[in-house]
């Protein structure tokens, strides 16, 4: 035999068997079509959870966005309460001062 006859019987058989792999179940899917369907389930439900994941995430984002405002808020409640407080306290001194002040004249013109 010739090499070149060798050569192309191999090819043959190569190509026979290859195409052997390839063939379509009852589903008329072949071996490389099954891969890429799973392929494609698998990028559906990556791409679900991600998204649920996403959702989630931005979720408690809402969230933590919101008690921090609410925080924000009570902090300046607190602030104008004490300075309210403060003002307060700052009169009755006030008072006091002028009170002390006005004994010591009445003291000083016996």
């Amino acid at each position: 035999m010739k090499i070149t006859s060798l050569i192309g019987c191999a090819a043959l058989a190569a190509a026979l068997a290859a195409l052997g792999g390839c063939h379509k179940d009852e589903q008329g899917m072949g071996p490389a079509q099954k891969a890429g369907a799973k392929l494609d389930q698998a990028g559906d439900t990556v791409g679900d959870n991600l998204k649920a994941n996403v959702d989630k995430a931005e979720e408690a984002g809402k969230k933590i966005t919101d008690a921090a405002k609410a925080t924000g808020d009570k902090i300046n409640e607190a602030t104008q309460d004490a300075s309210k407080g403060l003002d307060q306290a700052t009169k009755n001194v006030g008072k006091k001062v002028e009170q002390a002040g006005e004994k010591i004249q009445e003291a000083a013109r016996k």
